[in-house]
């Protein structure tokens, strides 16, 4: 399917790995030309193709640094993908040793980054009758399966996503919500990441661990999504092929989510 993207421009968030890197490519494949953003600009992101921008987007100051940014290089922005998210740093203890500092830090990298990021975008956007995606997370629909404050943040993402849809939708803007499950990136692949200390957490050998998780988690295609199969998803919602998509939260999971 040709999805007529050439020559279109986008901002990436959390662009230097997993989900975020693959969009990038997956849009730059397109003919789309990228910003896009990262704490740390990796060597993958440098070589992708795009234009890549250091930023803390977990700042008040951060997100519309990015967006003046990208209107100065692109010179307009079709379409803002809100994929920065809290990972490797995570509480996997429960809520009483959840203290306020992590719940601000959640807050703060998985909703108010994708607030302060859409507010600086949305009037081109608006301009440009673009797109917008964010990618939440299955844990907004099953909170009870991962770690509080990252679970409530992303939940409260998912409803920031139907809010936008509905008030800028006449204005001719789509905006929509991706909701991975597990994904085949470094925050469940490195020793040292979550899915790491989910493991030393459970007693169980790290690659075991991962080898499990399809079965453990009762994934019903019994195998991990790949960060290109959810960059697809994202780059379709964005195209002019999804045209009358907006306010919807795509789940990308393998069937884990079990409720219709």
């Amino acid at each position: 399917m040709d999805l007529n993207l050439t020559a279109k421009t986008a901002v990436v968030t959390g662009a230097s790995r997993g989900i975020g890197l693959a969009t990038v490519r997956t849009l730059i494949a397109e003919g789309v030309r990228v910003v896009g953003a990262a704490r740390t600009i990796t060597p993958e992101l440098k070589d992708s193709g795009a234009i890549p921008y250091a930023a803390d987007l977990g700042t008040p100051e951060g997100p519309a640094a990015l967006i003046d940014h990208a209107h100065a290089e692109l010179g307009g922005i079709d379409f803002l993908v809100n994929n920065v998210g809290a990972g490797d740093d995570v509480n996997i203890g429960g809520f009483l040793t959840t203290d306020d500092a992590h719940w601000q830090a959640n807050l703060e990298i998985n909703l108010f980054s994708a607030v302060r990021a859409s507010r600086a975008a949305l009037p081109g956007l608006v301009e440009r009758r673009g797109a917008l995606v964010n990618v939440s997370s299955i844990n907004a629909r099953v909170p009870g399966s991962g770690p509080v404050a990252y679970s409530t943040a992303k939940a409260a993402l998912t409803a920031f996503g139907k809010a936008l849809s509905e008030e800028f939708g006449p204005q001719g803007v789509r905006v929509n919500t991706v909701s991975p499950g597990v994904v085949r990136t470094a925050i469940w692949e490195d020793p040292n990441g979550f899915g790491g200390q989910v493991a030393a957490a459970a007693g169980v050998d790290h690659a075991q661990f991962i080898e499990a998780i399809p079965q453990s988690f009762n994934i019903a295609s019994r195998r991990i999504t790949e960060p290109a199969e959810v960059a697809a998803l994202i780059v379709f919602l964005l195209s002019d092929a999804a045209g009358n998509i907006t306010g919807a939260d795509h789940i990308i999971d393998g069937g884990t989510v079990k409720s219709a």
